[in-house]
């Protein structure tokens, strides 16, 4: 009996999408398929299976399997979408659809507090080959998004909270914006949504296209390079799927696996530190020390009221603007005083991370908003006091190395 998941919650979701339980012998787990090449009985049959373009058959390794395809509708049932591709990382998931919607001639609207690789990607590659792209203040409304957008604009790209300083963007507004205008075929919008992970449902606020870094919270564990991309539309899903396989993108069966095995738990994770980050941030927010805490579920933090209208919960990343009396030098000393928190650029796992990112941050729209020292800061699956205890005496390196 065919089961339908569309009226179950979250969790129940996470645990049984992505689960045949006719072709695994009673296992729970799905098995691990790998392979590269693919038998046919005929050449007839070699030819119509190679025709089906997007379709779930087996036709070589770079078309997925069954591992594949059951991590796919797992992301699929997360974002709230239809059909999603997965990549071999993070960065590779903003690169394909970019490189599968825009043409040479076209014209991007970006946020300027943009995960850096994603603007390196814009700035270097997209504009040699003839992709022209604006930096936009990422606060802006759907006023100022019209008034960017150009007649060949084709893309108004999205990532809410931002990377680094966290800023929450208007998505439904960017989005009627851009649904609006632009080039003759339309505006496609994507948006980055690794760090709403399922707290923000991108396609019932306008988002065409989807983009995960799947190497978070969705694996867990800090061992995995891994992206996701997914769309709601068979439309957008052809062009989704026709550019991802003339860039040769395919993930590891072994990586997808491990995925999926991940996911399995990611919502009772992600639940402990949502409400781990949060304290934290409290504490944080009532020390002498920290002008602000950038942690958009939090009240009175910049951006906390569109995160309440738009979103159902946070996951564990945020910032630390230190008072101006510090210097960029004490926030790293601070940073590298800490013992319980590593020192990385990456978040999701289990394991706390401190990074300071003064100075990392490129803006060219928008200008600098902090006049402190920033550090962006992960909390894991430590006991908070003991993540409390490790941050307070990192405090007292930051108040010694001096102003």
């Amino acid at each position: 009996m065919e089961k339908d998941h569309s009226k179950l919650g979250f969790h129940t979701r996470l645990s049984h999408t992505g689960r045949n339980d006719k072709t695994v012998h009673g296992f729970v787990n799905p098995p691990l398929l790998r392979g590269s090449t693919v038998l046919y009985p005929t050449v007839a049959e070699r030819k119509r299976l190679g025709g089906m373009r997007g379709q779930r058959v087996l036709t070589y390794g770079l078309g997925g399997s069954a591992t594949h395809w059951a991590l796919e509708d797992v992301i699929a049932e997360v974002e709230g979408g239809t059909r999603c591709a997965i990549v071999c990382s993070g960065l590779a998931a903003v690169t394909t659809p970019l490189l599968a919607f825009l043409k040479s001639g076209d014209h991007m609207l970006m946020p300027d507090s943009v995960y850096g690789p994603a603007r390196n990607f814009a700035e270097g590659m997209l504009k040699r080959f003839g992709v022209e792209t604006t930096f936009y203040d990422p606060v802006i409304d759907g006023a100022g998004i019209t008034a960017l957008m150009r007649p060949n604009t084709t893309v108004v790209y999205t990532e809410s909270p931002g990377s680094h300083t966290f800023e929450v963007q208007d998505i439904p507004a960017i989005a009627q914006a851009a649904h609006a205008g632009g080039a003759p075929g339309g505006i496609k919008v994507m948006m980055d949504n690794t760090w709403g992970i399922h707290h923000f449902q991108p396609f019932k606020h306008g988002v065409d296209v989807s983009i995960q870094a799947a190497t978070k919270y969705p694996a867990g564990h800090s061992d995995i390079l891994i992206g996701s991309v997914t769309v709601n539309s068979e439309e957008d899903w052809q062009t989704l799927h026709a550019g991802s396989r003339a860039l040769g993108q395919y993930a590891s069966p072994d990586d997808c696996w491990l995925t999926l095995r991940g996911l399995r738990t990611m919502g009772v994770r992600l639940a402990h530190q949502e409400q781990a980050g949060l304290e934290v941030a409290r504490w944080l927010a009532a020390r002498p020390e920290v002008a602000r805490v950038l942690h958009p579920a939090l009240p009175g933090a910049p951006g906390h009221d569109l995160w309440k209208r738009d979103f159902t919960g946070a996951c564990s990343l945020f910032g630390v603007e230190f008072k101006p009396e510090y210097s960029v030098e004490s926030s790293h000393a601070f940073a590298e005083a800490l013992a319980l928190f590593g020192i990385g650029a990456s978040w999701g796992g289990f394991e706390s991370l401190a990074l300071p990112t003064t100075g990392f941050v490129n803006r060219t729209a928008a200008g600098s908003h902090f006049d402190g020292p920033l550090v962006r800061l992960h909390i894991g699956l430590e006991d908070v006091p003991d993540l409390i205890a490790d941050l307070e005496q990192g405090l007292a390196v930051l108040r010694s190395f001096g102003r």
